[in-house]
């Protein structure tokens, strides 16, 4: 498959993602009558079955990372060569990015309104450092014995992570960037970018690092 077919899919599956996202936050956040619980649930609930689903959809073409963390962490890892990992980064915040404007058009709002959600403080911010850790040990963990699992897990995990997170676990740089750009229940602040990307980059190089010394 060549890198550019496979940059295509990775643009289009973390679109997807995000539009995923962000839709459904708006729609949670709509239908659930100001309680912040069944929008949140709502929000999960349409997370994960938008993540099985594209996962099943792209593994075969690029990986499906969706997600600079993981491509990264492949590139370390040496399953990824270094010189498509940026193509792959460039991809997945492109995709996320038109993802937000997709799923903000689909429920009448501006195209890009900057997000007023504040995010910040340790324990959020050590919330993604182990949401992406945790993220990244499933991806490990399956690929070693149980891959065809691994969309299920992934989704279970980040299911089950925007709930015993207090970040609501993004997990994921581009999806980061991308959430700044939507003024709605999904939405950071983009003061509190840096913060999130600098914890879910050391997550993931932990999660590596550690992976990296049980296989040998």
């Amino acid at each position: 498959m060549t890198l550019a077919k496979r940059a295509v899919a990775e643009a289009l599956g973390t679109a997807l993602l995000l539009a995923g996202v962000v839709g459904s936050g708006i729609m949670a956040e709509r239908l659930a009558g100001g309680n912040v619980a069944i929008a949140l649930l709502a929000n999960t609930l349409a997370t994960g079955g938008v993540l099985v689903a594209i996962i099943l959809a792209f593994a075969g073409i690029s990986g499906a990372h969706f997600n600079p963390a993981v491509s990264l962490a492949e590139g370390f890892r040496g399953s990824l060569p270094w010189r498509e990992v940026p193509v792959y980064v460039v991809a997945q915040v492109g995709g996320a990015i038109a993802g937000v404007a997709l799923a903000n058009t689909m429920f009448a709002q501006p195209v890009f309104f900057a997000s007023h959600h504040v995010r910040h403080g340790f324990p959020v911010l050590l919330s993604e450092f182990v949401a992406t850790f945790g993220l990244l040990a499933v991806i490990f963990g399956c690929a070693r014995s149980r891959v065809a699992a691994t969309p299920y897990a992934v989704a279970a995990y980040i299911m089950g992570a925007y709930w015993f997170t207090a970040s609501t676990s993004f997990a994921n740089p581009a999806v980061t960037i991308a959430r700044s750009l939507s003024d709605t229940f999904a939405g950071i602040a983009p003061s509190d970018i840096a913060g999130f990307v600098g914890m879910e980059l050391l997550g993931a190089l932990a999660a590596t690092a550690l992976f990296s010394w049980l296989a040998r």
